[in-house]
């Protein structure tokens, strides 16, 4: 009977060790490359040390990269890039082909838990690889089996667009495009290998596009007194994040997988962007992403309304401000420290250190909507040798959008490369920032309120 019990208690102690390890509430960070201005993998790997973080996400299998987690206790996530699923989903022996020559070398030395096969592919304009995205999932995770990686979950990080309804979260429902013939396939892979429902979550977004509807404190888990109430459920929030949590709930409740784990694959808030970005600054990052440190490393857990003491295993977006991701500008500044290595703002992602403990944050600017003309310009630091093809492209978009820059033209003199720069590049987003288009232009140009009209040449300006 002494050896019956003995050999329960240590039974026992195993799946709940496995249980804690699988579910842990520590957060972590995501890992992104994309800027030419990075610390190398092995500092890296140090400062992801010293922000306290617990795992750590990475969109490739970078080696050096994998080869400095070595001996971490740091959970890893590792990516099957995008443009590989239509292949592996039809070849066997090319999904243990990757597998062996990108997870196997690294395992189990660096601790790779979390195989995820492309990013947010239902975000992309329909195609063929949404349909093909579950099929390489399976193969995916057959390899993992077959070179003994036992340790690894395998699926799919999705945005909060694979929902054509979140509000309120009761009526969360997937897109009918992709419903039956990738969400219920993929909740059933999940549900029977015991993984997780990877997911993409940022209340910034849902805010910036409607500040005069939803409270700001209430998007920065920052409100005291504002709670929104759920009809069709009775459920009570208290901030914009749960909304969003419990809308993924209830979409997989109606399509009959209601117990899959949810992991916040990422979510954060940018600390800076262009002047026709709102609310993006210091400020609300640093109480944003503080706020969902001190909510999903809370013991016990809290978990959501819908789905309380959960465990929500989380990755704040990102390690670094990266200076070459493309789009507004928000999107190369959501980083935790500037490229240096030096802390945008102070962060704690174990949530151990006291809000007291701090240094003040600089005062919000942006909070309120700029109103007025802007103009897209050629930035200081501009490579002169990249503009002709930069302007090429945005005289190439549209109609008659460079006409005042040709000979004969308003806008011609000044001759100068520069000065025909700057009125293509006003013109191209004057006409395209309704669809879509930005002021980038692969980090050459920045948005003025300063207008750079002259005499009879008048320059196209987006009006916010």
């Amino acid at each position: 009977m002494g050896c019956l019990s003995t050999l329960l208690l240590l039974f026992s102690l195993a799946f709940a060790s496995f249980s804690s390890a699988e579910i842990s509430s520590q957060v972590g960070i995501c890992y992104g490359q994309l800027g030419n201005n990075l610390p190398i993998p092995k500092n890296s790997v140090d400062l992801i040390k010293g922000l306290k973080a617990k795992r750590v996400k990475i969109y490739d299998t970078n080696p050096q990269i994998l080869e400095a987690l070595k001996g971490t206790n740091l959970q890893v996530s590792v990516m099957v890039p995008n443009e590989l699923i239509n292949n592996i989903s039809t070849n066997q022996t090319l999904a243990d082909q990757w597998v062996k020559n990108n997870v196997v070398p690294f395992y189990p030395h660096t601790m790779i838990r979390y195989l995820l096969v492309g990013n947010e592919i239902l975000s992309s304009p329909p195609n063929t690889t949404w349909f093909n995205l579950v099929p390489a999932i399976r193969k995916i995770r057959f390899s993992v089996k077959k070179f003994g990686l036992g340790k690894i979950k395998v699926g799919t990080p999705l945005a909060i667009d694979m929902l054509e309804s979140s509000f309120p979260p009761s009526n969360g429902t997937f897109r009918s495009d992709i419903s039956e013939k990738v969400m219920k396939p993929l909740l059933h892979f999940l549900n029977r290998t015991k993984s997780f429902f990877f997911i993409d979550v940022y209340p910034y977004f849902a805010w910036a596009a409607q500040p005069t509807v939803i409270n700001l404190d209430y998007a920065l888990l920052d409100s005291k007194n504002i709670t929104v109430s759920d009809p069709g459920s009775g459920l009570v929030y208290t901030n914009l994040l749960d909304q969003m949590i419990d809308a993924v709930y209830f979409a997989m409740k109606r399509v009959g997988y209601p117990d899959v784990r949810l992991f916040i694959a990422e979510t954060g808030w940018p600390n800076a962007g262009g002047m026709d970005q709102i609310g993006a600054n210091i400020y609300n990052a640093a109480t944003y992403n503080r706020n969902v440190i001190k909510k999903f490393t809370a013991k016990p857990p809290i978990g959501t309304p819908a789905k309380p003491g959960v465990v929500v295993p989380t990755l704040l977006f990102a390690l670094y401000n990266e200076n070459q991701k493309p789009g507004p500008g928000t999107e190369r500044h959501f980083g935790l420290l500037y490229p240096n290595g030096t802390n945008v703002y102070g962060i704690d992602l174990s949530g151990k250190t006291p809000e007291s403990e701090y240094k003040a944050l600089p005062r919000a600017r942006n909070n309120e909507p700029y109103k007025g003309k802007i103009w897209c310009v050629v930035g200081r630091n501009a490579n002169a040798s990249e503009l002709g093809g930069a302007m090429s492209y945005a005289c190439g978009q549209g109609n008659r959008t460079c006409d005042e820059i040709r000979p004969g033209g308003k806008c011609y003199n000044p001759n100068s490369l520069v000065s025909h720069a700057n009125y293509a590049f006003s013109s191209y987003w004057s006409q395209f920032k309704s669809s879509g288009g930005t002021c980038y232009f692969n980090g050459l140009t920045i948005p003025t309120k300063k207008d750079p009209s002259y005499g009879s040449c008048k320059f196209p300006s987006v009006t916010l």
